[in-house]
This record gives C-alpha cells, sequence and structure tokens, in this order.
C-alpha cells in the first residue's frame, strides 16, 4: 500500500512522510486544523496555504510550517505531492500522493456544497481514494444552506419579536463562520450583527483576514453587565450549553446547527428548542457522486459509518475496505 495505517498515523514510505498523524512524527502533511487532523508536536508541518493562520493558532505561532499553494507539487523521496481544495473549511486539503505508477487521494474531511468560507471542493482523479465517512447512511441528505440561513433568520425574527435572545450552538472553527457568512447575505435579520462567545472571537478574526465577508460580530464579553439581548442572535459551542456563561441572556432559546440535527431524535437528547441542519461534511449522495467522480478502483473508508459504506461500494463492484484511524467519527464533536 502507497498509504497505510501505523501507530503514529497514515504513513507513506516511498516519501517517508505522514498524513494527518496522531502521535508525534518528524514530517507531517496536514488536510485542515481541526483537532482530530492537527496535533502538536511534530517535527515540521506542511499545510495548504490558505489554512497555515488556522494551524498557528493551534498549534502556536512558531511550529515549523511550510505554506502549500494548491496544486503546487512537491517532492518527498520518491513521491510526489499536492495538495487540492476539500470544500471543508478554509485551508481544508485533499492530499495527492503519486509513486511506483500509483495515485492515492487522502481526503481529510471533505463536503461537495458551495460554502462562502472556503475554496470549493476539487475532483481529484486516483486510484485509490481514502474518504470519510462521517454521514454515510442514505438518511443524510441537505438542503442548500442559503435556505437553513432563511429558516435560522425567521427563528432568530421570531424570538426577537417575543423579546426572547436566540443562542445558537455551533462549532467553533469553520461552522459559526459559515453562519455568519451565510447570514451576512440573508435579508431581513432582526439586527446587522451577531454576538460571539469568547471562544469564536479569534478564529473569526483569522476569516475576516482571510478576506471573508460574514455577518458583523461583537464579543459577548465586551458588553457591559445588565446588556440587553432580548432581541439578540449568539453564536457559542457546545460547550457553552448550561454553563454560566448562558445566564447573562435572561429569556431564550436555543438552537444547533449541525447535520446529526437530521435526526430529530438527536435535537430532543440534547435538549435544544431548534435544530437546524447545517454540516460541513459531505451527505450519502455527495460521498457516493465523489468517489463516483475520482474514478478510484479502491476505496478505503474512515471515520463514521465505514460498514455501510464499504457495504454499499462492494455491492457495486469497488474494492472498499474501512481503514481504521484515530480521527473523530462522530456525532459531529468540537472538531467539526
Amino acid at each position: 500500500m502507497l498509504i497505510e495505517p501505523t501507530e503514529h498515523g497514515l504513513y507513506c514510505a516511498a516519501g517517508d512522510f505522514y498524513i494527518d498523524p496522531w502521535r508525534p512524527v518528524d514530517r507531517a502533511l496536514i488536510t485542515h486544523a481541526h483537532a482530530d487532523h492537527a496535533r502538536a508536536g511534530h517535527g515540521r508541518y506542511w499545510a495548504a496555504a490558505d489554512g497555515e493562520a488556522l494551524l498557528r493558532h493551534r498549534l502556536g505561532s512558531d511550529i515549523d510550517c511550510q505554506s502549500v499553494a494548491y496544486g503546487e507539487s512537491l517532492t518527498f523521496g520518491a513521491a510526489r505531492v499536492s495538495f487540492h481544495p476539500a470544500g471543508h473549511i478554509l485551508g481544508s486539503s485533499q492530499i495527492r500522493v503519486e509513486a511506483g505508477g500509483e495515485v492515492w487521494v487522502a481526503s481529510g474531511d471533505y463536503k461537495r456544497d458551495h460554502d462562502p468560507t472556503c475554496t470549493d471542493f476539487e475532483i481529484v482523479p486516483c486510484d485509490t481514494f481514502i474518504t470519510e465517512a462521517t454521514f454515510a447512511l442514505p438518511v443524510y441528505r441537505w438542503a442548500p444552506a442559503a435556505a437553513v440561513a432563511r429558516d435560522i433568520a425567521t427563528w432568530w425574527q421570531a424570538n426577537a419579536d417575543a423579546g426572547r435572545a436566540s443562542v445558537l450552538f455551533c462549532y467553533s472553527l469553520g461552522k459559526a463562520q459559515r453562519l455568519l457568512a451565510e447570514l451576512a447575505s440573508c435579508p431581513g435579520l432582526p439586527q446587522a450583527h451577531a454576538y460571539l462567545h469568547g471562544a469564536l472571537v479569534p478564529l473569526t478574526r483569522i476569516y475576516r483576514e482571510a478576506g471573508i465577508e460574514m455577518l458583523a460580530t461583537e464579543a459577548v464579553s465586551d458588553q457591559p453587565k445588565g446588556h440587553d439581548f432580548s432581541n439578540a442572535l449568539a453564536l457559542a459551542p457546545p460547550s457553552a450549553a448550561g454553563s454560566r456563561w448562558m445566564r447573562r441572556f435572561g429569556e431564550h432559546r436555543t438552537g444547533f446547527a449541525s447535520g446529526w440535527m437530521r435526526i430529530r431524535g438527536n435535537r430532543r437528547r440534547r435538549g435544544y428548542d431548534r435544530g437546524f441542519v447545517l454540516s460541513d461534511h459531505a451527505d450519502w449522495p455527495g460521498l457516493i457522486d465523489t468517489i463516483d467522480a475520482t474514478g478510484a478502483s479502491r476505496v478505503l473508508a474512515t471515520h463514521g459509518r465505514t460498514d455501510v459504506l464499504v457495504g454499499f461500494l462492494r455491492q457495486r463492484g469497488i474494492d472498499a475496505a474501512p481503514l481504521i484511524t484515530d480521527y473523530a467519527d462522530g456525532p459531529e464533536g468540537e472538531t467539526d
């Protein structure tokens, strides 16, 4: 195998490097800055230029990191490597590896829907495709993000009319910024800005510095004691639910934006008033269409419902198998 799992991560012997390793290694090629794919302690890092600032924010400004332009060709030993857009979050990449007459693509996490906060997914033809399987069940099918944003705006307006704050939980990196970008182009919002939990502030600033247009924001922590949030929208990570931080909003309603909200029981179990189905991962049709488009004769599936995806692909005559990794496999945790 050109790329194989080891105790440290996915290893390419032809180039002597690892892709998204989970234990310290000398040379780490990183698909994106979520914590299950980008970990501290490696000797050197390579990442797409668009994601370098996020990587340094999360791992330290002093890491030895070489930024790579999408499509730029690199040579590691006997392997040729290039990074290509994955459409997951800002700077997310697929990593193409060519050696010994084979082409492999490690896709990291990806989605096929357009996202104004990152470069759209690029089909990269290959012999072997390493795909995620987070939402690999036919029930997972996404509506257009603009429609979800309109639903959020309507919910926000109804709460504002009733004098209640709207607290929308979402993941700090990628999801929060996508929501702000989608809402920025949504007409008829109760206010022209949203409030942010402190965990979202520096990440959102990095997106703004990258030129991403989003709804104006203010930090909740910058507001004076007793500030009136009665018609406000506040974005916060799921970890803030039930915390003392919530007390400042007075009467409020809660929502959660995630692909897991496609299953109503998930919303009820977590105690949210509303669920909005918005994911930064590919849905079932997106996974199948992508695999078909790559032309890959072998597919290796990681984190998620690998059993379902592998079984489906085998029925279609594709050489498919699960690939054991240390990446998060949901429900969509803080790394989404």
